[in-house]
């Protein structure tokens, strides 16, 4: 190969890495533009607050979600973990009268628990964790309403309703927690030993067991932590709608998953920030809002979201494979 076809290769791939890392950021601020003109009141002060809360608790589980992607894994069932969780919580606090500074760290062990039910199956079943979270998915939202009995729990203490509604210096608490939570995971993937074997086991597994990463303890954890961060998911939308449902928290896996691959988190490990994931879960949240206060009917909705997610199921295909070409093709020169 001729050094001007690996100069070409070359400059083709800065051009797609530059893309991958800007062009989520260009179509916020395009949706944005758009439909301040198309939807009414979209661009009011109370309208963004609320926005920015709505995508709160899809931004504190993404978190999570996006230690498992960045490892090579995936996680379907943080939706149905929610509704478990969001159940028993409810059952802790109106029929069992546990105080909220009890009922809080048990439900986040319980979610803990969700999460390394599905490390441990993963590493002693040897299955794709796609199959393995679409199972216990079902399985987590099928006890959810089993021990629902279809009905809507009520009668949680007055406190409780703080962190699901509540205020600090006019900001939500949701929005405060998202940030925190957001900034502890930039930390531990940019800055800690911990996070670097993260990226390692998604950039090669086998590389990394080489390296001396316990590379199946590494999956359980990754998985335990998704899990602890959806229960503060839950913690924050049951005290918002103060209500036991069995559907809260549903579908919330597949807002969190199509963010993450908007934000440039790579559907086959190894890649990903949390300043991308915070833009792709500003698209979804700008999407949602939007299209709600332009009463666009929600099949229409659905529409959008699923070619959204393809679409950026496909640009990530697509960077990948150019990677791969260049790889080949600088080896071969």
């Amino acid at each position: 190969m001729t050094e001007r076809s690996v100069a070409i290769n070359s400059f083709g791939s800065k051009i797609g890495s530059l893309m991958k890392k800007n062009v989520p950021f260009v179509i916020l601020i395009f949706l944005l533009i758009l439909f301040s003109f198309i939807a009414p009141n979209f661009m009011t002060f109370g309208n963004i607050r609320t926005l920015v809360r709505q995508i709160s608790f899809a931004g504190i589980s993404a978190v999570g979600l996006m230690f498992v992607m960045i490892s090579g894994g995936i996680d379907l069932s943080i939706g149905s973990q929610i509704v478990f969780s969001n159940v028993l919580l409810a059952i802790m606090l109106a029929d069992w009268k546990f105080p909220v500074g009890l009922a809080i760290p048990l439900i986040m062990l319980v979610g803990t628990g969700l999460g390394l039910i599905n490390g441990l199956l993963y590493i002693k079943l040897k299955i794709a964790p796609l199959i393995i979270t679409l199972g216990t998915s079902a399985i987590f939202k099928g006890f959810g309403y089993i021990i629902n009995h279809s009905r809507n729990i009520m009668g949680f203490p007055d406190s409780f309703r703080w962190f699901g509604q509540g205020y600090i210096g006019g900001i939500p608490v949701p929005v405060i927690v998202m940030v925190i939570v957001a900034l502890i995971g930039s930390f531990i993937l940019t800055k800690t030993y911990f996070g670097r074997k993260v990226f390692a086991l998604g950039g090669n597994e086998e590389a990394a067991r080489l390296a001396g990463v316990n590379v199946d303890r590494m999956k359980v954890i990754l998985f335990m932590i998704c899990g602890f961060v959806s229960s503060i998911t839950t913690v924050l939308l049951l005290s918002r709608v103060f209500a036991g449902q069995t559907i809260t928290g549903q579908g919330l896996e597949f807002d969190c998953l199509t963010a993450a691959l908007l934000g440039g988190v790579s559907f086959k490990g190894g890649e990903g920030t949390i300043f991308g994931l915070m833009v792709g879960i500003l698209i979804i949240g700008v999407l949602n809002n939007a299209m709600q206060l332009a009463s666009f009917p929600d099949f229409s909705q659905t529409v959008v979201k699923g070619t959204v997610l393809l679409i950026a199921v496909a640009f990530d295909v697509y960077q990948k494979k150019r990677k791969a070409k260049v790889i080949v093709a600088n080896t071969a020169s």
